[in-house]
């Protein structure tokens, strides 16, 4: 008989003891089931872009450096938990096993393909094998097993696209589901990182809710980013900058804007440093949603305040309700949005 277990997974906790698994250093990863378990067949990985970024880079691209470095961090610590920048990403697999006292909030049933919709940071993972690594896609091809405990969230896959278009879809579900909540008609909003995978769907987002009196303006720091942008024709402008330079993306933004500056800034980027520029290209008493999971909140608060900045600064949580479905149903309504995705993810 299966052991009951607790809802948000703290009887899989290792070490240290009375900590969340997400807070864990090290989880059980044995694939055997309490009673409010999910078992997932796992066939691929799509790994935070934080934590690829960096991983990609300290294995100098090398697909097999790289398998080596993720197989390494869930074998010691039973989930894809990047001890660097302390992001793990998500997966999409098969319904193997459900526990008899599982009480998800989507009904399931076993044989159904699903995408988790918590981190890998949490999730008990184990790995038989990595079959394939796509750079540009940040998707790695697995066989492997996971433990969706019973406070986890997940959606069932789409029929009308493929598998690995709704997982990019849905790995970064949250942005433009907070940036719909965010944006009001007539505000003027930045979006960081907008030639990238959340950055293309908050531009749809933002353009919708800010109307054809509010401006959109997308900023990417390399040419083919911002040539994404210009083609998707969401955008007013398109500023092609560093976003590590804070002085820059300031006056870049209050020529665009007569020096009013924007009313909300998303920030989607994935490296570290872009704080400064995503608070000084608000206004006093704007908005700045951080999504990435490279921003360091501390350089924010502190910043902020050594600058003398009053805005609102937002954790990029990345729930909200029905987020995977405004996600999906972003990429439905725009017809170029899902073709650059089409072409990039699937």
């Amino acid at each position: 008989m299966a052991k009951n277990g607790c809802p948000y997974g703290t009887h899989r906790v290792l070490e240290p003891k009375g900590v969340l698994p997400q807070q864990a250093w090290k989880i059980d990863n044995n694939m055997e089931i309490y009673d409010n378990e999910l078992l997932i067949d796992v066939d691929t990985l799509n790994i935070d872009a934080a934590s690829f970024t960096q991983i990609k880079k300290q294995a100098n691209s090398k697909p097999e450096v790289m398998a080596q470095m993720m197989l390494d961090i869930v074998a010691r610590r039973g989930k894809h938990h990047n001890p660097v920048t302390g992001s793990g990403g998500m997966l999409m697999g098969t319904v193997r096993q459900i526990g008899t006292a599982w009480a998800g909030k989507t009904p399931v049933k076993v044989g159904d393909r699903i995408a988790t919709l918590v981190s890998l940071s949490l999730t008990p993972l184990k790995i038989e094998k990595i079959k394939a690594i796509h750079l540009e896609k940040e998707q790695v091809e697995v066989d492997a097993q996971a433990i969706l405990f019973s406070s986890g969230i997940y959606a069932v896959l789409p029929q009308d696209m493929s598998p690995n278009l709704a997982l990019a879809i849905l790995d970064v579900a949250g942005a433009p589901a907070q940036t719909a909540h965010l944006v009001k008609p007539g505000q003027t909003v930045l979006i960081i990182g907008g030639g990238g995978k959340s950055g293309m769907l908050c531009l749809y987002e933002a353009r919708k809710r800010a109307g054809i009196t509010g401006k959109v303006i997308g900023m990417g720091s390399g040419e083919a980013s911002c040539a994404r942008m210009r083609s998707l024709g969401l955008a007013d402008a398109v500023i092609q900058a560093d976003a590590t330079d804070p002085l820059k993306v300031m006056r870049a933004v209050a020529e665009l804007t007569g020096g009013q500056m924007a009313d909300v800034t998303i920030n989607c980027v994935n490296i570290p440093g872009t704080e400064m520029g995503s608070i000084m290209a608000t206004k006093d008493g704007g908005t700045v949603y951080f999504f990435s999971m490279a921003t360091s909140f501390t350089a924010a608060a502190l910043g902020a305040e050594g600058i003398g900045k009053d805005v609102t600064m937002l954790i990029g949580n990345g729930y909200c309700k029905d987020h995977a479905e405004v996600a999906l149903q972003t990429v439905r309504e725009c017809a170029a949005l899902r073709q650059i995705f089409q072409e990039m993810y699937a």
